[in-house]
């Protein structure tokens, strides 16, 4: 396989951030009584702010105030993670020199906004693994479109079937394989299903299992 570049999502791939988010909604649902804002939160992962307010619109009602109540979340998540205290996954930096030895390219293509992407990067000390980041903000459809996979391949130079993306989320995959790229799983809150199984390359239990796939894709 002729793999150019390998393309990242960041929350629940490089960050152990989607269970921060989810437990923060869960708490706070149950002080202001927003009933089953789990379920709903579990809808919204791997999508951009745009798609995530429609979907707390089906679920409150074209009345509820997202952003009101996003700055309640936003403010626990900023305390509990600013400055580098944001914890990794697993294998990431292992994998990130790995592929930085193979001189693979890499990317991020997140669906939260560029600045956040750029800066929890930064505190990790990882930014500068990366050629490109792509945040949810730089695109007009939100994953399962392909939009963010494509302008990380045409911001890498690299074509989108010579591209590897690695995801957490049902969106995620549905959004590589809208790009025509391969992808590989490596579950968060989300555990695959048959449609997930059929549009990946593989299911990964973690980082260090899918940086040896790709050591196998490429032959060493």
């Amino acid at each position: 396989m002729n793999i150019e570049a390998v393309i990242f999502d960041m929350d629940g791939v490089i960050f152990d951030s989607e269970k921060v988010v989810y437990n923060l909604w869960v708490e706070y649902g149950a002080k202001v009584g927003l009933k089953d804002v789990g379920d709903v939160i579990y809808k919204c992962i791997g999508i951009n702010k745009t798609a995530t307010k429609k979907i707390f619109a089906e679920a409150y009602g074209e009345d509820f105030s997202y952003d009101e109540h996003r700055k309640h979340i936003s403010a626990g998540y900023h305390e509990l993670c600013d400055g580098g205290k944001l914890p990794k996954k697993p294998g990431i930096e292992e994998i990130l020199i790995s592929l930085r030895d193979k001189n693979i390219k890499t990317a991020v293509a997140s669906s939260t906004a560029t600045d956040l992407v750029n800066s929890q990067l930064k505190d990790a000390g990882l930014y500068d693994y990366f050629v490109t980041t792509i945040g949810g903000d730089m695109v007009s459809r939100s994953k399962p479109d392909p939009d963010i996979f494509l302008k990380a391949a045409e911001e890498l130079k690299v074509s989108p079937s010579a591209c590897i993306v690695i995801e957490d989320s049902h969106n995620g995959i549905k959004a590589a394989h809208n790009a025509n790229m391969n992808a590989i799983m490596v579950p968060d809150l989300l555990p695959p299903n048959e449609e997930m199984e059929a549009k990946s390359l593989r299911i990964c239990k973690d980082l260090f299992e899918a940086s040896s796939f790709i050591d196998s894709l490429m032959g060493s």
